[in-house]
């Protein structure tokens, strides 16, 4: 049998960021290119420069199903005592050697310990298949990582905060609702990768479109089954034409350019797989977002396309310590690198880990 388009129906939903109806790159994928064994990786290889004002090491730690997370910890050289401490992760489909990675070391180098990690199955982190992601468990690797920074000797685990960017900031925000270790949550240039993906950009996928989609998900799932192998999409960012809408230029000009490419990153040179939408389709995350009490700091672009997400999700948030923070000018990936609000993120963390 032979499948149709698992991604016809969604295009714009599911297209970039979300679970992407196209290839990122010219070359293999993730799943075809396994990534290198982290024993092997000692050089600098991140998209920013290294700091000389921290400490950087490659860490490794569990989640809750077993699944090993690869990180980087950055310490602050001038230090004394137990610290505050922070765990990043995003964009979705991103890697810790780009964005994730520089939040980390630059709040490292303003007196925080920081920890930038890879979700499950993707980057160096573990899991089988690769290039797949769930909402659930994208959302314990965050409370994993408060695991790990909770039992370290120079954390102090009453001042641990998580700070999600892009699709990875609706994962913060669901994981504070339910881990009340969490002291305070920051988040990015947020999505909500389950809502985008089930109802696209806008809200502009009907019902039945849906429907339709989620059919022809399925039948990519026979496929799959009958072929033995996980299935991934063809094309790419490298494809994206002048022409294209402005926020897919963007996404190409920092994932695709010298600016943010990494060889692990799905958004530079990989794929999710064919079938990837569905739990994202079926889960509804930030349901509970009325029960969170954290303190919440929401980043988010003027101009950005996904502004929405963070104005919407803002709304519901039960916290009555909480902030939305537009960030004059800047884009969704802006926020990536250009015009990162360290000043306010340190602020918020320094006020609400203490």
């Amino acid at each position: 049998m032979k499948a149709k388009s698992a991604f016809s129906a969604l295009t714009l939903a599911i297209f970039m960021l979300g679970a992407s109806s196209m290839t990122y790159a010219a070359g293999a994928t993730n799943a075809q290119n396994p990534n290198l064994p982290v024993s092997q990786v000692s050089e600098w290889d991140k998209t920013f420069p290294q700091s000389n004002k921290v400490e950087h090491k490659k860490v490794t730690f569990k989640n809750r199903y077993g699944i090993t997370l690869v990180g980087d910890l950055y310490l602050p050289k001038k230090r004394n005592g137990k610290l505050p401490a922070i765990a990043i992760s995003g964009p979705y489909g991103a890697v810790k050697e780009q964005t994730s990675g520089l939040h980390a070391q630059t709040l490292a180098e303003r007196g925080f310990v920081t920890l930038a990690f890879d979700g499950s199955f993707t980057g160096e982190s573990g899991g089988e298949v690769r290039d797949i992601s769930s909402p659930d468990i994208n959302t314990e690797d965050f409370s994993a990582a408060v695991d790990f920074l909770g039992t370290q000797a120079f954390v102090d685990r009453d001042k641990i905060g998580i700070l999600g960017i892009c699709g990875w900031g609706g994962f913060a925000l669901n994981a504070a609702i339910t881990d009340t270790r969490i002291k305070a949550v920051a988040t990015s240039t947020m999505y909500d990768m389950t809502r985008v993906t089930a109802k696209g950009y806008n809200d502009s996928v009907d019902e039945n479109a849906r429907f339709e989609a989620k059919k022809n998900l399925n039948l990519q799932r026979w496929a799959d089954a009958e072929s033995g192998k996980t299935s991934y999409p063809a094309n790419g960012l490298s494809q994206v034409k002048d022409s294209d809408a402005l926020f897919l230029r963007e996404y190409k000009d920092y994932y695709r350019t010298k600016r943010g490419f990494h060889q692990r990153s799905l958004n530079s040179n990989g794929a999710w797989s064919n079938t990837n939408a569905l739990a994202l389709m079926n889960d509804k995350i930030l349901t509970y977002a009325d029960e969170l009490k954290t303190p919440v700091l929401m980043a988010h672009g003027e101009i950005a396309h996904s502004r929405y997400f963070s104005e919407d999700a803002f709304k519901t948030i039960g916290s009555k310590n909480k902030e939305l923070f537009i960030v004059k000018g800047a884009n969704h990936t802006d926020l990536y690198d250009k015009k990162i609000p360290f000043d306010k993120f340190e602020e918020f963390f320094k006020a609400n880990l203490k």
